[in-house]
Formats: structure tokens, C-alpha cells, sequence
């Protein structure tokens, strides 16, 4: 039962617009109320009724370590005797850009944020003004952050919700924004052929993780790298859930293609409010007050969020991390398709790493339009017949399913005999 969770709810919605703060959270495509968390320790949360879950969401990624890892909270327990803000420079601030540009390719400065969606609106912002051209390429199903010129064909929250794109954006926001479909490299090319000389910018999740899970095709992100070198265009890599997760690197480190710009968010402040944009030093050098592309912001690098971040990079490149949580995903993924096989159910599963998508779909799935042909209906039931058994899932077909460090082999089991048994029953 989740009483208070729906007694909570009913308030909320008095003071909160829908009653949550960020739109997927209302659970409505999977139709049932939202749950609301008491607590969380390792990979099991607790809801305002006290039920245990075994929690398969992480934040929708940053809990790569678990849910209140020791190390970070000894981190951030040491800073708050010290001070929560300043508002001005810190070592901490400069330890933690040392730290994220050892870790990813292609980041030679980088700027701290406080979210991946000022990280991206930023990345966007300092490519036009570093190029002096205007438009940009995105693509469908991938989603960037909740600025207007990006809010088109955006993935995962509007597509949930119904939501093909979001009045409050005007037409002259998102004039300059080009779409085109994901792992479409013929596409790309003619559009640049066309007007390569007025784009400034090609931003791409380059592991998709808004659409559910779809990498990238087979030398998509290489024929980006060279056609952005070809036309002088900007290659932005959104890593807000790649990053950090599907190696220390990111996907550029998976891959071995270094874009020119690179987003991060949620999961380099260890759980805390933060995001960063940072890659070449030529490019960067164009942010205020070296140059005159102007971004700003109070809580930027704020001290609390560095030390959690440092404390979880610490924790991350201890030796073995992520063959374990390669290993750990692995043994999900096998997991999930021996259920799926059982079951005699039509899904498409897909993988990279640590994260993981089930698609109530024939597949295979490579872009938004075959990611849309999902059975959302039957994705509702399988989310609450999982819920039902202890497993919090995300409530939406269109996102990934996250393994930790703190999930046991224990876990991971329990996850997919649950799974089998709901499948079954579906």
C-alpha cells in the first residue's frame, strides 16, 4: 500500500504544478500515482510508507556508486563545517576542473554548472558566438535540457507526456534549430552540403538516453567528427547520462571520438545540483571574461557539489570499476533476455554498460522513429507489475535502466526472475 505517498500527492498538488517538480515524475504513462522517498541507502530506497524497493532508477543515473555512498557523504559532511556557498573562486572548484579534464578527452578548460540543461544551453550559446553562425542540428528522440531552442523533438519528458513540443517556445527560438533523425549519417551530410556554412553546431546524445537506450550505429560518430571537420561545425557530445557511466571518459572514451565540446551533469556532482560544459581550450577562451560569449552564474562550481564530485571520481577510478559494472550490466542484460525468451514476448533489449533498455517493440531499434513503435500500454503494465514485486523502474518506456556498484549479483538476479514472472503474467 502507498497511502501517504497518495496523500502526499493530493497536497503537493495544491502548492506544485501537477504535483512534482519535474514532469515524468507524475507517473502518468505508466497510470498510477508518483511514490514519494522517505530515505535511500546502497541500491534500495524506501518510500513515505515505509516499502522497500530495490531501485533500478539511480536518480535516472548519477547514483552510479549507490544511493548515500560513505565517500561522498564524508566529503560533503567535511565541506558544510566550512561553508555551503561563496559566490566566488575556490580551490575546490579548480581540484574538481583538474579532475574532470584528466578524465575526459576532450576537455582542456571546462566551465562548472548547475544543471546538464544550462550546460547544454551553454555549449550551444559559446559555439555560435566562437563560429558567428546561427543555426544548429539536433536530433529526434534526443533530448537536451528544457531551453527553448532545444525543447524540438526532444525525447524522452515530452514524448511521455504526449507532448510533440511545448507552447512558450516561439518560432523564432527554435527557427535555427535543424533536426534530423539519430544514426542517420546520410542526412547529416546532405544538410551540411545544403547549408553547411550556416551551421554552428551539431549536438548529439552520443550514447541515446532519452528515447530509452540506442547507441550510436557503427561509425555515426566518426562520420560526424569528420564532416563537423570538413564544414568547420562545432561537435557537441551531451554526456549528462553518458558521461561518467559508460566509462570514466564518457562515450567519447568508449568510442574513441573526441568532439569539440562535451555537457556533462547530474552524475560528476556525486547526487548534488551540478552540470559542466568544457573541451577545446581555442573554444572555451571565447567564454567572458576572455572573450564575449557571456554566461553566468551564482552557484556555479558551488563548494558543496565540487567535493562530492571529487569524491565520487576518486571512487570511480579505482581499478576494476567499470569491468564490474560491465560485468554487472551484462549479467542484467542476460538476464532480461532469458526472461523475455521464457516469456515468449515481442521486446527488443539494448545495452551499453551500465545502462540498459527493455523495448515492448519488434526491433531493432536504432532511432526515435522505431523507438516510438514501443508498446507504451504493455510498458505500463511491466512497470507496475515490477513495482508491485519491489522494483522501481523508470515510469516511462523512453529511459534507461541503471546498474551501480552497490547493486549485488543478489540484486540483479531478483530484478530479472521478477521481470520473468511479470512478462509472463503480461
Amino acid at each position: 500500500m502507498r497511502e501517504k505517498s497518495q496523500e502526499l500527492f493530493a497536497q503537493s498538488n495544491r502548492f506544485i504544478p501537477g504535483g512534482v517538480n519535474s514532469p515524468v515524475r507524475a507517473f502518468k504513462s505508466v497510470g498510477t500515482d508518483p511514490i514519494f522517498y522517505e530515505r535511500a541507502k546502497g541500491s534500495h530506497v524506501w518510500d513515505a510508507d515505509g516499502n522497500e524497493y530495490i531501485d533500478f532508477v539511480a536518480s535516472w543515473g548519477p547514483m552510479i556508486l549507490g544511493h548515500a555512498p560513505d565517500a561522498v557523504l564524508d566529503a560533503v559532511r567535511e565541506q558544510l563545517d566550512k561553508g555551503t556557498s561563496f559566490g566566488a573562486p575556490t580551490e575546490i572548484e579548480l581540484k574538481m576542473a583538474e579532475a574532470v579534464s584528466a578524465a575526459v578527452p576532450s576537455v582542456e578548460e571546462v566551465r562548472m554548472v548547475s544543471s546538464g540543461t544550462e550546460a547544454t544551453m551553454s555549449a550551444i550559446r559559446l559555439a555560435r558566438g566562437y563560429t558567428g553562425r546561427e543555426k544548429f542540428i539536433k536530433f529526434d528522440g534526443n533530448y537536451h535540457g528544457h531551453s527553448d531552442a532545444l525543447l524540438v523533438a526532444a525525447g524522452s519528458g515530452l514524448v511521455t507526456l504526449g507532448i510533440p513540443s511545448t507552447p512558450g517556445v516561439t518560432k523564432g527560438a527554435a527557427a535555427d534549430t535543424v533536426v534530423l533523425p539519430y544514426n542517420d549519417l546520410e542526412a547529416v551530410r546532405a544538410t551540411l552540403a545544403e547549408i553547411g556554412e550556416q551551421v554552428a553546431a551539431i549536438i548529439l546524445e552520443p550514447v541515446a538516453g532519452n528515447m530509452g537506450v540506442v547507441p550510436p550505429a557503427e561509425g555515426f560518430l566518426e562520420g560526424l567528427r569528420a564532416l563537423c571537420d570538413e564544414y568547420g561545425v562545432v561537435l557537441i557530445f551531451d554526456e549528462v547520462i553518458s558521461g561518467f557511466r559508460v566509462a570514466l571518459g564518457g562515450a567519447q572514451e568508449r568510442y574513441g571520438v573526441t568532439p569539440d565540446l562535451t555537457t556533462l551533469g547530474k552524475i560528476i556532482g556525486g547526487g548534488f545540483p551540478v552540470g559542466a560544459f568544457g573541451g577545446k581550450r581555442e573554444i572555451m577562451q571565447s567564454l567572458a571574461p576572455m572573450g564575449p560569449v557571456y554566461q553566468a552564474g551564482t552557484l556555479s562550481g558551488n563548494p558543496v557539489a565540487m567535493v562530492a564530485g571529487l569524491a565520487l571520481i576518486a571512487e570511480l577510478k579505482k581499478p576494476g570499476v567499470y569491468d564490474e559494472l560491465e560485468r554487472k550490466g551484462a549479467r542484467l542484460e542476460a538476464g532480461l533476455r532469458a526472461a523475455v525468451e521464457a516469456a515468449g514476448v515481442e521486446a527488443y533489449l539494448t545495452r551499453v554498460g551500465s545502462m540498459a533498455c527493455m523495448f515492448f517493440a519488434k526491433g531493432p531499434v536504432t532511432d526515435w522513429s522505431s523507438a516510438a513503435k514501443s508498446d507504451t500500454e504493455r510498458y505500463a503494465r511491466y512497470f507496475n507489475g515490477m513495482l508491485e514485486r519491489g522494483f522501481t523502474l523508470a515510469p516511462s518506456q523512453f529511459e534507461a535502466t541503471f546498474v551501480g556498484l552497490a547493486h549485488t549479483d543478489a540484486d540483479i538476479d531478483a530484478m530479472t526472475s521478477a521481470a520473468g514472472e511479470v512478462l509472463r503474467s503480461l
